[in-house]
């Protein structure tokens, strides 16, 4: 704007010098042809209106028409009185036409600059979906061109993605600094930085705009009350030297029908007050600003309940498990990319087994966090009934194409969705279930098209596991495949998704080779572990979300697990109650005894009587329960009955589901598996 101001000045200097040039040179050369100079006095007004501001091209006209009358009207008598008056007037009419061309000049460069200015505001405003961004820029595309000052006020609860206000406003209004440009000079008496909120009272400047919702423009404001705001300070008597003339608009910034705050535009340079069709600038601008402020805090708002949902549903607590000592971590994505449908579980299973559960949803926002919520009831649901990873697999991706047939629209407009909820409804996803078994020391594995673990050895050798990767979840009538590895103990399990190991500047090889190396450091902790990674593939802003499952697994030895292969013969029950007696009395669990041995009769009872050969018998201790085991080469399922009063058979899972907290039975592929959990120590009392 100075710049502009100087070109000007030059432009009227050399104008004026002009003028005077031209007034000695007629006066100097006045013997003849006269009037074919006069012609030349119009090029000075000419010129400025065509360069110079209007104020500037009246100087100029003025000074030619002064001119003008000076040398044609009295320095000059040997012309005529014809020729006097057609010079004058000529002089004075290209004066005129000078300044109606340089007034529809400005205002068209103005109207200009106002169209410039909206084009770069619908550019600029709303590029992303972060509410004091929005604000930021708002206040950036208006300084300097349009004001000297801009601030922008907002209610807490916009910021957060919240409903604003409503109601009428009937005490003092507390409003957030959340943009002013340009920024306020870092000094103690200056008040608090963009940021803080402040309490105003309900006769305060901003108060007063936000209860009428109409903008309102005030000329050569010169009051306290504007400098208080200004520095956020309500209460403070601002000296009278302190104060600044400034011409201002203040602006509510409304949308969706609920006010998120104000703006406040002002000026105390060139070119000077705001007018009427400032004003109208002023508001179509905020107008924009306000549209994408409200599309940001319900982003926001989404994101948020999303975000909540997601956590809600994720384990709070990793259980402590024989199998296993587990870490994990979660990271939502960085502002403007959602929450995304990213999940991981831990699910204790029969036998002191585990399974590691990784899954990843396609898209993000609330939709992808309640698909995962339903995806993951899914599988503790599945792996509670002790299927193997590849069958798990394959109902689950069963479940994904039930998800989306429900989702697809009626055949009739009333119940059929619009073409975005029809996108929406859409599910797919990835997953990868891995079952350990302490007692083997091995972990089968599927994968659904996710990416593979990684396992870090006792020597710190890290690898990523072959495992076949299976199509995506959704797809149907496609195999999944399982791959059972051996697993030393002390080794490390991680699961992850590809939030991980794939970034704007990584691709995925090189992020699983900085995740080997991240999880080959030596550390004590499984939380150290975690840190590492996040650490060497960590991203301030993700695009995607981060789940990490870390695993560290134990093998139970031969002093917490005991075998007993038994025949196929009713006198063999017997001789089980005794060993099961003993190793009890073995393993101090005497109050446990009458309680196990009932269990067991009745498990290999029913084993002799109905099942197939081998038949074993397996005890387990762990740290708080008690599991037994008997495994037959049947693969037909036993169900709880109620037998009649006179019937002699029937009761025997009844007891066994009496006494034991839990119990079920899992198939393999070579028979099938019999258990009942029952608590050790104080709580066996309450049990039987």
């Amino acid at each position: 704007m100075w710049v502009h101001l100087r070109t000007n000045e030059r432009v009227l200097a050399v104008l004026v010098a002009y003028i005077a040039l031209f007034s000695a040179l007629v006066l100097e050369v006045s013997g003849g042809g006269l009037l074919r100079w006069a012609v030349y006095a119009a090029v000075a007004p000419l010129v400025a209106a065509a360069l110079m501001p209007f104020w500037h091209t009246l100087v100029v006209s003025v000074l030619s028409l002064v001119a003008a009358v000076c040398i044609y009207g009295v320095a000059l008598p040997v012309i005529s009185i014809g020729g006097r008056t057609v010079v004058i007037t000529g002089v004075a009419a290209a004066g005129g036409i000078s300044l109606m061309v340089c007034r529809v000049r400005m205002r068209l460069m103005v109207a200009r600059r106002r169209l410039n200015l909206l084009g770069d505001a619908s550019e600029h405003l709303g590029r992303t979906l972060d509410v004091a961004q929005t604000a930021r820029e708002l206040a950036e595309v208006a300084v300097p061109r349009f004001a000297d000052l801009v601030v922008v006020d907002l209610f807490d609860a916009a910021l957060r993605g919240r409903e604003p206000p409503t109601e009428p406003l009937t005490e003092p209004v507390e409003l957030r600094r959340v943009a002013q440009v340009p920024a306020p000079p870092e000094r103690p008496d200056n008040g608090p930085k963009a940021g803080k909120a402040e309490k105003y009272p309900l006769l305060s400047l901003p108060v007063r705009y936000l209860t009428s919702r109409t903008p309102a423009r005030a000329s050569l404001v010169d009051t306290a009350d504007v400098e208080r705001w200004l520095v956020q300070e309500p209460n403070r008597t601002v000296p009278a030297d302190e104060r600044r003339h400034r011409t201002a608009i203040a602006v509510p910034l409304c949308a969706g029908g609920s006010v998120l705050g104000t703006a406040m535009f002002l000026r105390h340079r060139p070119p000077g007050s705001f007018d009427s069709d400032d004003l109208v600038l002023a508001e179509e601008i905020t107008r924009r600003a306000a549209v994408c402020l409200d599309n940001a805090r319900r982003y926001s708002r989404e994101s948020e309940t999303a975000l909540v949902l997601q956590r809600s549903l994720l384990p709070r607590h990793m259980p402590e498990l024989a199998a296993a000592q587990v870490a994990s971590r979660y990271i939502p994505a960085g502002h403007g990319a959602g929450v995304g449908g990213d999940w991981f579980d831990v699910i204790p299973l029969s036998g002191a087994r585990v399974a590691l559960v990784v899954g990843d949803v396609v898209g993000h926002g609330l939709h992808a966090s309640a698909t995962m919520a339903r995806l993951r009831g899914a599988v503790r649901t599945l792996a509670d009934i002790d299927l193997q990873p590849d069958e798990l697999l394959t109902h689950l991706d069963d479940v994904v194409l039930r998800l989306n047939t429900d989702g697809e629209p009626a055949d009739d407009d009333e119940g059929g969705l619009d073409t975005e909820e029809d996108a929406r409804g859409e599910v797919g996803a990835t997953c990868l279930c891995a079952i350990y078994d302490p007692v083997t020391g091995r972990c089968a594995l599927a994968s659904a098209g996710h990416l593979p673990p990684a396992i870090v050895t006792p020597d710190h050798h890290a690898e990523i596991i072959d495992v076949p990767p299976g199509p995506p979840l959704g797809l149907g009538s496609l195999p999944f495949e399982a791959v059972d590895v051996h697993v030393p103990e002390g080794s490390v399990l991680a699961l992850y998704t590809d939030g991980l190991i794939r970034g704007r500047h990584r691709d995925v090889d090189t992020g699983g080779r900085q995740l080997l190396q991240a999880l080959s450091i030596p550390e004590a902790s499984l939380e150290a572990r975690c840190r590492n990674v996040l650490s060497a593939l960590g991203d301030d802003q993700p695009t995607d979300d981060v789940a990490l499952l870390i695993a560290r697994t134990r093998v139970l030895d031969t002093d917490h697990v005991v075998t007993w292969d038994l025949p196929k013969n009713p006198a063999t029950v017997a001789g089980t109650r005794e060993y099961v007696s003993s190793q009890l009395a073995a393993w101090g669990l005497d109050d446990a005894i009458f309680t196990t041995e009932l269990i067991v009769s009745e498990l290999v009872t029913n084993a002799i009587r109905y099942a197939q050969s081998p038949i074993q018998l397996r005890l387990i201790l762990e740290e708080s329960n008690l599991i037994c085991e008997v495994l037959d080469g049947s693969t037909t399922t036993p169900h709880l009955r109620r037998a009649r009063t006179f019937d002699e058979g029937g009761r025997g899972l009844f007891i066994v589901a009496q006494l034991a907290n839990r119990w079920g039975t899992r198939h393999s592929r070579h028979g099938k598996t019999i258990w009942a959990e029952l608590p050790t120590g104080a709580d066996l009392s309450l049990s039987a």
